[in-house]
């Protein structure tokens, strides 16, 4: 269940790591990059869809986020400053985790001496209107990817991850034994064994072939 996740834990396994354990397809567009350099969060999901170039309903999902919460929101990647200093106090004082938005963020050096991690497609100095206040809490579909109210969120700088709640122990047990396994590895390497060698990797040999290229 979402309450019990083990934030500092997830962190330190990495989007990476939880990305290649989840059983189902999670990582977020590449698109969503850190917005200050190490920025980093992990917490339930609050999903919120948002106007292109209106940034009301960022407003209002900082009242109806719980604390704790990831702030998730759709705004079809608009490049327009959705999120600011002003919001991010206002976020932070809540106790709000963090952001991850399809669209356009300002302030990046402000939110960074605040700590507050934010991750958007853009950064942009365009302002926005308030005239929607948006779908509140409703899931949104990113890249693919349904996020819902409660779904975990890690954010780092290799990108973003939504683990559905339903899935989230069945994560967290493969990537416990995938770091453990990755431990071992690391281990032999270091001992001077090879990568080709500890993932089996020769037994993939087919170098008279010619490969298609992307």
């Amino acid at each position: 269940m979402a309450d019990e996740v083990d934030i500092v834990r997830l962190l330190e396994w990495g989007s990476a790591t939880l990305h290649e354990s989840c059983p189902v397809p999670n990582a977020l567009p590449a698109t969503i990059r850190p917005a200050w350099p190490g920025a980093r969060v992990a917490g339930r999901a609050f999903p919120v869809t948002v106007a292109p170039g209106d940034n009301l309903a960022l407003h209002w999902a900082i009242v109806l986020a719980a604390p704790g919460d990831v702030i998730v929101a759709d705004a079809h990647d608009a490049v327009h400053g959705h999120w600011g200093e002003v919001m991010a106090v206002g976020a932070r004082s809540r106790g709000i985790a963090g952001l991850v938005i399809a669209g356009g963020v300002r302030d990046t050096l402000r939110q960074a001496e605040l700590g507050f991690p934010v991750f958007s497609s853009s950064v942009t100095v365009r302002g926005t209107a308030k005239r929607w206040s948006g779908i509140q809490g409703k899931p949104v579909v990113l890249g693919g990817v349904r996020v819902s109210r409660g779904d975990i969120i890690v954010a780092d700088a290799d990108g973003v991850v939504s683990i559905p709640e339903s899935s989230y122990q069945e994560t967290v047990e493969r990537a416990s034994a995938r770091t453990a396994k990755e431990s071992q590895i690391m281990a032999a390497l270091r001992a001077g064994s090879t990568t080709l060698d500890e993932y089996r990797l020769r037994e993939i040999d087919d170098r008279s072939a010619t490969p298609e290229l992307m």
